[in-house]
């Protein structure tokens, strides 16, 4: 059995784009220019999202995601709108192939004997030589 993951295509009209100006240092470039780049991507109510994947990736504990499913990446760092507008899609590609792969499941495993031995010798050393920390008693 291969571990391959199907190739999923999401419709150029599922993507909001919008272009604003980008922040930080820049010079007149940055104050004229809109070429910072907002993706939006609905994650809920895309229908082109397999319903596990959907729900892999809307449990994600991730910032960009809004509390209504929808996935926004901001894309600023490069000076032209192109080129942001790349860097954001392949940001979006990587985040989606996140939620392609199913987990694998932990199998629950015992501690060895000498883990459990080791673990135990660590502890009495460290309970005597807090002991000896105690208060001093004066032998006069």
């Amino acid at each position: 059995m291969s571990d391959a993951v199907p190739a999923l295509t999401i419709p150029e009209a599922e993507l909001a784009e919008r272009f604003v100006r980008s922040a930080g240092p820049g010079g007149q470039n940055v104050n004229k220019v809109a070429t910072a780049v907002e993706l939006r991507f609905d994650i809920a109510g895309s229908p082109s999202l397999p319903e596990p994947v959907r729900e892999r990736l809307l449990a994600k504990r991730d910032r960009r995601v809004t509390g209504d499913g929808v996935l926004v990446i901001n894309a600023q760092r490069f000076r032209t709108q192109e080129r942001n507008r790349q860097d954001a899609r392949e940001r979006l590609a990587v985040f989606i192939d996140s939620g392609l792969r199913a987990p694998k499941k932990r199998v629950a495993t015992r501690p060895t004997r000498g883990s459990k031995e080791r673990r135990l010798g660590a502890k009495r050393e460290r309970s005597t030589i807090k002991r000896g920390r105690g208060t001093q008693r004066d032998w006069d």
